[in-house]
């Protein structure tokens, strides 16, 4: 039963790491750009919702209704007027820019708010969860961060499929200048899918917080675990990012159980080993 329990944990886990991979599978599948600022964003998120929790009085989940619109208008922002430059310029200048932002969140926060861990009060729901038998205990926290992962998923494979705006995104994704011949705003889409990104990377780092403290330096290992999730599921798949974060995340869980120093390094051994596998990932789609 031990066992057992570390699955269902690493399976809601998952879910955790699917909302991190959702944005950085959907903006290197549209605008094949990889975001090496993209745990950092979590990280900042997660400092954002600390700030809104604490000068609005309202509780955590209410502050990710603000924190992820606002992200929304960032990251499209940030697309139009500094990511679009650089894809202008060559795709491989987006890694050095999304590297460079990566550093200057980092400093902004190291200077505005010290190297200190904080986490988000999370009230009731810290120590809250419903026991399905006398050695199994689920966290309401844990389910409530899948069932979020889940539903922003298929919301957004609901907008791909059936919005115009949606199709003109795969379409632009699939073929950039057919889309263009056929009156497609390229720039625009790419707005429109990198202010998605930034949304559901705010939430990621909202449930983030949740989860376990954080610092300015949290970052970097958060864009491995979305890389991972990625590549395992498959890279532009949305449900391969929910399958690749539950892998993941049961790999790590049950890693921890054989030594409490493993689950990290379990979770990269199952990454290099799907990876020579299957290297265009369990479910490899675009966009699908």
């Amino acid at each position: 039963m031990v066992w057992v329990n570390a699955i269902v944990q690493g399976i809601l886990l998952g879910g955790l790491y699917a909302l991190f991979a959702c944005g950085l599978s959907l903006m290197f599948g549209v605008m094949r750009v990889v975001n090496l600022a993209h745990g950092d964003l979590a990280v900042l998120a997660a400092y954002l919702a600390l700030a809104v929790i604490t000068g609005l009085h309202v509780p955590v989940l209410w502050s990710a209704l603000v924190v992820a619109p606002l992200f929304g208008v960032v990251g499209y922002a940030v697309q139009r007027f500094v990511i679009q430059r650089s894809l202008d310029v060559s795709p491989l200048t987006t890694l050095l820019v999304t590297f460079g932002l990566s550093i200057v969140i980092q400093n902004v926060l190291l200077e505005g708010v010290s190297a200190n861990s904080r986490s988000l009060p999370t009230g009731w729901l810290a120590s809250a969860s419903f026991q399905v038998n006398s050695q199994l205990s689920i966290a309401y926290e844990s389910v409530i961060v899948f069932s979020v992962a889940v539903v922003v998923l298929s919301s957004l494979q609901l907008f791909l499929s059936r919005a115009r705006l949606g199709r003109q995104v795969r379409a632009a994704a699939d073929d950039l200048e057919a889309a263009s011949i056929v009156g497609v705003n390229v720039r625009h889409v790419y707005g429109i899918a990198a202010a998605i990104a930034f949304a559901t990377v705010a939430l990621a780092g909202v449930a983030f917080g949740m989860y376990s403290s954080f610092d300015p330096a949290a970052g970097p290992q958060r864009l491995i675990f979305a890389f991972e999730a990625v590549v395992i599921g498959g890279v532009g798949s949305l449900w391969g990012t929910l399958l690749g974060g539950m892998i993941l995340g049961v790999a790590q869980v049950l890693g921890a159980q054989v030594d409490s120093s493993f689950g990290v390094l379990a979770g990269h051994l199952v990454f290099l080993v799907l990876l020579a596998l299957r290297p265009n990932g369990l479910i490899p789609a675009r966009l699908a």
